[in-house]
């Protein structure tokens, strides 16, 4: 019993350092992992040991599209950083200040069509909706009456970062060409696909 529970400990161990993973913490069989800021290390590996699987994903496709795209064992690649320290993509602002903040996605142009305006407008539009239901349409939304919602044309996530402040959970459903479901991410919410 103990030694298949080392030899589990050891396989999973052994899938998140392939991944890139570094331990983070343990106690008493509990484990936290980090995922990296940057690839620069787990590339430099790969490139010392051409053996080492999972590969880096090609960086000429767009790690967001998912939708009707072959299902391959390789690392999504971060964006490409200058030193170790580096956040790959950006830094995000520390919860819940980043529910608002300008996602580095969008502050580096990586999404076409998405701008900071287009992102400040939603927050601004869905804060001041919110207001309204809570106030005048739905009064049970704001007394935690509601608990499950999905947002199923949600965009950049504006209507769950509006009712963040409540005891509500908002997924996040978005079109399966869409590109925003990285910049739901980097809201610090969650959020899927729906065909």
């Amino acid at each position: 019993m103990e030694e298949d529970l080392k030899a589990e400990q050891d396989a999973i161990e052994d899938g998140a350092q392939r991944r890139c993973w570094k331990k983070y913490a343990e106690k008493a069989g509990l484990a936290i992992w980090q995922k990296p800021f940057n690839h620069i290390e787990c590339e430099n590996n790969r490139k010392k040991d051409s053996e080492l699987r999972p590969h880096i994903c090609s960086k000429s496709e767009n790690p967001d599209t998912t939708w009707y795209r072959k299902m391959e064992t390789c690392i999504s690649p971060l964006p490409d950083t200058k030193d170790q320290g580096q956040v790959a993509g950006g830094a995000l602002a520390k919860w819940p200040a980043h529910l608002v903040a300008l996602p580095p996605r969008i502050v580096r142009n990586s999404l076409a069509g998405i701008i900071a305006e287009t992102f400040n407008t939603g927050l601004k539009l869905w804060e001041e909706s919110v207001k309204y239901y809570e106030n005048s349409l739905i009064p049970p939304l704001a007394k935690g009456r509601y608990r499950n919602i999905m947002d199923m044309s949600s965009g950049l996530g504006s209507f769950a970062a509006a009712l963040a402040n409540d005891s509500i959970w908002v997924m996040n459903t978005i079109a399966p060409d869409a590109n925003e479901l990285s910049v739901i991410y980097e809201h610090g919410l969650i959020g899927t696909y729906q065909n």
